[in-house]
């Protein structure tokens, strides 16, 4: 395997350390030679009148003298020169290296000191992106587990500046994720991702994550698409599961053959996953898209209106509050089950994705981007910010009923506000295998709703593990 964008810079920092800044002449060496004899001085190595100590000692001096202006050097290359100047630079060297650095060690365990999760909590939701030399912990030849279309190297893509950002939370600092540290807080314990395509896009990603230290055996799957599927680390006996379910509620989902809308029934859970949560620990919650697609709503078996249906004489609504319904109902029957038979659970909810579409998706819409927008860039637009509250309120809401009940446990996955400064990080026209092979077609067709492989998704599981490691 090829060597890492790293490890190349290395070869070029120690060239340039070895490389003379001017030719050596027979002038420029009776230069010096003369030059030190006028100071009164005597060349350590050629002094035959110096004891073996003094010899000794001037050896050592040089060495430490050599040793310390090179760490100067690497300290101020790095000083000034950024990320994405380095990865231009090498990337013709690189491309078809491995892209992650090696994976961090265990000893790194508990040694971040920014905040004590006994004292206080971090809000991981504000911050800004900052550019990082260390690249992902995992890549596309160590992860068995990525997706085609979300597999943005293999197929082709050329800027690899997205892989070198890390997440900066204002109030203190992120942890880079530690698998093992994982692995040991969800021992013999059965995770659920439960809801729409980002569910899969987060769980693919965490489960490459963790490969980096225990492989995960596929012990079921089944669906169109392999919606659903089953994942086991025989080393800590640990599960995951994915149910595909974008409604979380019980539904029929719009087809090309078939109806052009949803039907929801936003007052009926959806049994599919639902029905098997006496055998979760835990569900990561991800839903919101599918609720923007023309839509039919149901409560007790009557219509109670749609969404963008105009064919049909009901009763025209926006989306929100069927949205609220949805998650509230799901949250409700979680609740409801689990105080029946007085089993524990903790529920995560992971709130809505941007997309970065530039211009419409189904129309040519694109998204070119190459660097993240800064915080003050970019803000989020009222669809965005109101998807995201009614998360944030039936969550808070969630925490008030199982206030009196031990053992569940509800928590915020809040991801919007830094998804949105990461237009750089779809897969766009690479969602296709080398889409440009054959020169730029007039039409190619963009993802730019799921994440790359790896890429900024992964630092929502490093979220995750920061809330497992708080209630733990």
């Amino acid at each position: 395997m090829g060597k890492t964008l790293r490890d190349t810079n290395y070869l070029t920092l120690f060239f340039l350390l070895e490389k003379p800044s001017h030719p050596t002449t027979p002038q420029n060496s009776h230069w010096r030679k003369r030059k030190v004899l006028k100071m009164g001085s005597t060349n350590p190595f050629n002094d035959n009148s110096l004891s073996i100590f003094k010899r000794i000692f001037h050896l050592i001096l040089y060495f430490l003298l050599s040793i310390s202006l090179i760490c100067f050097y690497f300290d101020l290359f790095y000083l000034t020169h950024s990320p994405t100047q380095l990865i231009h630079s090498t990337t013709i060297f690189t491309y078809n290296s491995s892209i992650s650095s090696s994976p961090p060690s265990n000893s790194s365990i508990g040694k971040d000191k920014t905040y004590d999760y006994k004292k206080s909590s971090c809000d991981y939701s504000n911050g800004d992106w900052v550019s990082e030399m260390r690249g992902p912990i995992y890549n596309v030849t160590t992860c068995g587990t990525i997706k085609e279309s979300e597999n943005c190297i293999t197929n082709g893509r050329p800027d690899l500046g997205y892989l070198y950002w890390r997440w900066k939370p204002n109030e203190c600092n992120l942890p880079r994720f530690e698998p093992n540290t994982f692995l040991k807080l969800i021992k013999n314990k059965h995770i659920a991702f439960v809801g729409d395509s980002l569910a899969r896009n987060q769980l693919e990603s965490l489960l490459c994550m963790l490969a980096t230290t225990s492989t995960p055996n596929l012990i079921y799957q089944n669906g169109k698409d392999n919606k659903f599927r089953k994942w086991h680390f025989p080393s800590h006996n640990a599960n995951f599961s994915l149910y595909w379910s974008p409604f979380l509620v019980h539904g029929v989902e719009r087809t090309n053959e078939g109806n052009y809308y949803n039907t929801m029934f936003l007052d009926i859970v959806n049994e599919i996953w639902a029905r098997d949560i006496d055998q979760l620990d835990m569900i990561v919650i991800s839903t919101g898209r599918w609720f923007l697609l023309p839509s039919i709503y149901y409560e007790n078996d009557l219509v109670i209106g749609s969404l963008n249906c105009p064919k049909h004489n009901h009763t025209q609504m926006d989306f929100y509050g069927p949205l609220r319904k949805a998650l509230r109902t799901t949250l409700n029957s979680i609740i409801e089950r689990k105080v029946a038979k007085g089993n524990k659970i903790d529920v995560i909810v992971k709130t809505f994705s941007p997309d970065h579409f530039e211009g419409d998706w189904d129309k040519d819409g694109t998204c070119s981007k190459t660097k993240p927008y800064r915080k003050d860039e970019k803000v989020l637009g009222g669809m965005e910010t109101e998807i995201r509250k009614i998360e944030i309120e039936e969550v808070e809401s969630a925490k008030v009923k199982v206030k009196k009940f031990e053992g569940i446990k509800f928590e915020l996955l809040d991801i919007t506000k830094l998804a949105l400064l990461r237009p750089d990080g779809h897969p766009g026209p690479y969602m296709n295998y080398f889409p440009f092979a054959n020169g730029v077609l007039k039409y190619v067709q963009s993802d730019c709703v799921h994440w790359c492989l790896p890429g900024p998704i992964d630092t929502w599981n490093e979220i995750l593990l920061e809330i497992i490691k708080k209630w733990k």
